[in-house]
């Protein structure tokens, strides 16, 4: 626990660094200050009723935990949600968001935060969703026999569990009263290191983007711009993910086609870099913060959060952004509108099981430059037949893969 401890504390200070100049570093470190007096005071305006926390590190996981934390308060709306998050991104997007009755950062995991932080919240039932593993908080939680749980997990072989160092990883992993697991390979390499307490029962995620399906609700702006075109719809991009989609934008000649970005950045030098690219290829392009559709330009803009969702109802193809970065964003989003996929995914999309799912049933592309990604744009915009297939295929993939909040929620004793 010492170099664990170590590293912990030169995290913090590489962060307490970079807020100088980095905004969302500057965010995690103001989130935390005086956090004990400020977590007191808005816990003690709780009710003493029964208090789940639910802890999620940004946005992605939220997503994936919101149809078990909604299904919770529908099933019992008595208890107290308590939710935190470790990263700027997904507190800023959900801080007043009224599924929970407190939300907070989760504080730096040393053995004394830990210690406090589960004082003053006092949680019955505790939810960590898919990849976290702050061991500070974990022992102090079997310490005091907190009963625990590990949603929607997903295990491989690289992650630290099954390397010669993970022992104390591995210590960890017994914590937990139940590991809900998405698959049968994360069974076997927990088996593998004598772990028995999981249940494979998917992944949530797929529950939360049929929700989102299914009370989809046309947004004029985009009705007018699409006009029955063909639309690529270009979701969570960075620059180099734009830099690839407007040299393919050029080469592929297509008449009429309408290429929409939807960064995953949308501060103002995000947008401003995209507009410059734009630009300097001499490409005409619009804002949707103008909110005025101006067909002669073929090229849009989404400089507005919480759109994404829906947008990818439009599109023909979509491409999905963060292979260049830190790793490909949710292809599940696209997918549940039959959707097919192009995303830049290197080597690391095994790392994700929709993406290889998807790249099974051939409703998905993995590109690597200009001239695959060219190719198969144009194959999924041109080849009506294979796109027929594509979408029975991604039909029968969602109703297999739905339905794992419902298991969850029949496995845990919430009323112990």
């Amino acid at each position: 626990m010492f170099i664990y401890n170590l590293i912990v504390r030169l995290y913090a200070l590489v962060i307490l660094i970079a807020s100088v100049k980095k905004t969302k570093a500057k965010q995690w470190v103001a989130g935390r200050k005086n956090w004990r007096s400020e977590l007191k005071k808005e816990a003690d305006k709780l009710q003493m009723q029964k208090r789940i926390w639910v802890h999620c590190a940004s946005y992605g996981e939220f997503e994936q935990g919101r149809p078990l934390i909604e299904a919770i308060k529908k099933k019992h709306p008595d208890y107290v949600i308590v939710l935190s998050f470790f990263s700027p991104s997904g507190y800023e997007a959900f801080k007043n968001w009224d599924g929970a009755d407190l939300i907070c950062y989760l504080p730096l995991d040393t053995r004394s935060n830990a210690k406090d932080f589960i004082e003053i919240i006092k949680p019955k039932t505790v939810v960590f969703i898919k990849y976290e593993f702050w061991l500070n908080f974990l022992f102090r939680l079997q310490k005091l026999k907190i009963p625990t749980f590990l949603v929607s997990a997903v295990f491989k072989a690289h992650h630290p569990f099954f390397r010669w160092y993970g022992s104390i990883f591995r210590r960890s992993l017994k914590t937990f009263t139940e590991l809900f697991i998405q698959d049968e390979a994360s069974a076997k390499l927990l088996e593998s290191i004598g772990i028995t307490n999981f249940e494979i029962c998917g992944d949530t995620r797929f529950d939360r983007v049929v929700e989102i399906k299914n009370n989809f609700d046309s947004i004029t702006f985009f009705e007018e711009f699409c006009k029955n075109k063909k639309v690529i719809v270009a979701g969570s991009t960075w620059s180099k993910d734009e830099e690839l989609l407007i040299k393919v934008f050029q080469k592929l000649n297509y008449p009429d086609l309408k290429l929409i970005f939807a960064p995953h950045n949308i501060d103002s030098k995000s947008i401003q870099n995209l507009e410059q690219l734009l630009s300097k290829n001499k490409i005409p392009y619009q804002l949707y913060s103008q909110q005025k559709v101006d067909n002669s330009k073929n090229i849009l803009i989404v400089n507005a959060m919480g759109l994404l969702n829906k947008l990818y109802h439009y599109a023909n193809v979509t491409y999905i952004g963060g292979g260049f970065n830190s790793g490909i964003h949710n292809c599940l989003e696209p997918a549940v509108y039959l959707k097919p996929v192009v995303f830049y995914g290197g080597d690391d999309f095994h790392k994700y099981n929709e993406a290889i799912d998807l790249l099974e049933m051939k409703a998905a592309k993995n590109v690597s430059n200009e001239s695959e990604a060219q190719q198969a744009f144009l194959h999924f915009l041109n080849d009506t037949n294979e796109i027929k297939i594509v979408e029975e295929k991604l039909k029968s993939y969602f109703d297999k893969n739905s339905g794992t909040t419902e298991k969850v929620m029949g496995y845990i004793k919430w009323s112990h």
